[in-house]
């Protein structure tokens, strides 16, 4: 189990990229007890939610294409991106070098438990994705 705010903390020290590179903010900040966490980016364009259900272990990172500013029904597959369908349509033309680079990226990020982990992969993943997204 992982605490809330170190959830918190964690998620906006490896995804620190969609402020600097991607210009999104943190429009959200959820902590409910210790069941649930989720940290939101967002721009005019997009929303992304990264959660956490703590009793189940459930871990989900997902891109919102927004319309007229408001978030797409969580069923609109067109609009609600989830990271691994991101995955499985962009990292197969993402070449080595730019895997690589990637990975130089997040050279200096530290994580120690198993929640840490997914999020600096998650972190990774996104990155790319992010970036070959139109």
């Amino acid at each position: 189990m992982i605490k809330g705010l170190q959830f918190i903390e964690k998620a906006k020290e490896f995804y620190s990229f969609l402020d600097s590179e991607f210009k999104m903010q943190v429009v959200n900040e959820t902590i409910r007890e210790s069941i649930f966490y989720d940290l939101q980016y967002g721009n005019e364009g997009k929303i992304i939610s990264i959660s956490y259900e703590n009793l189940e272990d459930y871990f989900q990172v997902i891109v919102f294409i927004l319309l007229n500013g408001q978030l797409p029904d969580y069923d609109d597959k067109t609009r609600t991106l989830h990271l691994n369908i991101l995955n499985s349509n962009i990292l197969p033309i993402i070449n080595i070098e730019e895997i690589e680079s990637n990975n130089m990226y997040f050279i200096n990020f530290k994580a120690t438990s198993e929640v840490e982990k997914k999020l600096l992969k998650s972190a990774k993943e996104l990155r790319l994705c992010l970036k070959h997204m139109n």
